[in-house]
């Protein structure tokens, strides 16, 4: 019962990291569930734990790493965040290092400014470089423009 428990803590902890590294260890736990299952002594167990979490992470993780490419790095079209990334915005409420609201292809986004040093106004456009989240890190859109003073615009 107790490799049960920390195969399903160790996958549901992979949720949140997605570092394929904790799930390893939760198919070693599985595994040593299955051998307490069969009547195999703890020390058993926990060799069995031990052997399928190594195997996991030398073996199957680089391929899983190796299979799981971006779609832009594969050339298929990409989707969900890898589409909002490198988009274009368009500032709706003042973006700093606190808080702030853009409008990325008509939906609305909490964001803050990729250097926390900078500022955006409303009515600015910027561009997306990271979505961490549900907040999108966002860059001056005009580079051109970014180091101009106010005069030479004019």
């Amino acid at each position: 019962m107790v490799w049960i428990v920390l195969g399903v803590v160790l996958a549901v902890a992979e949720i949140f990291t997605t570092t394929l590294f904790l799930i390893m260890f939760g198919l070693g736990a599985f595994a040593a569930a299955g051998a307490a299952a069969l009547g195999a002594p703890v020390a058993v167990q926990a060799l069995v734990f031990a052997v399928v979490s190594a195997l996991s992470l030398v073996v199957a993780r680089p391929v899983i790493r190796r299979h799981r490419r971006s779609a832009l790095e594969s050339g298929e079209q990409p989707f969900g965040v890898e589409a909002i990334e490198g988009s274009s915005a368009l500032v709706l409420e003042r973006v700093d290092a606190d808080h702030g609201l853009v409008k990325i292809d008509g939906e609305l986004w909490t964001a803050r400014p990729y250097d926390t040093m900078q500022t955006f106004e409303a009515g600015q456009r910027v561009r997306v470089i990271k979505v961490r989240g549900a907040t999108a890190l966002v860059w001056q859109d005009d580079v051109s423009s970014a180091g101009e003073l106010p005069e030479a615009r004019g």
